[in-house]
């Protein structure tokens, strides 16, 4: 074991694209990435309600 990534616990999922459009693979994802958020809709209209309520400046 000359390299030492090989010794590394963690990797990340797989990825579509190249450059700035790299993004991960949806597919790819799972529990095994903490990808699970069951509360992400809630979260995302708590935060848009709350943005509504902030004046512009």
């Amino acid at each position: 074991m000359t390299d030492p990534l090989d010794k590394a616990t963690s990797s990340a999922p797989a990825t579509l694209g190249e450059g700035c459009l790299s993004r991960y693979d949806p597919q790819a994802l799972g529990p095994e990435y903490g990808t699970e958020f069951p509360d992400a809709a809630r979260l995302w209209e708590a935060l848009q309600q709350e943005g509504e309520t902030e004046p512009d400046l």
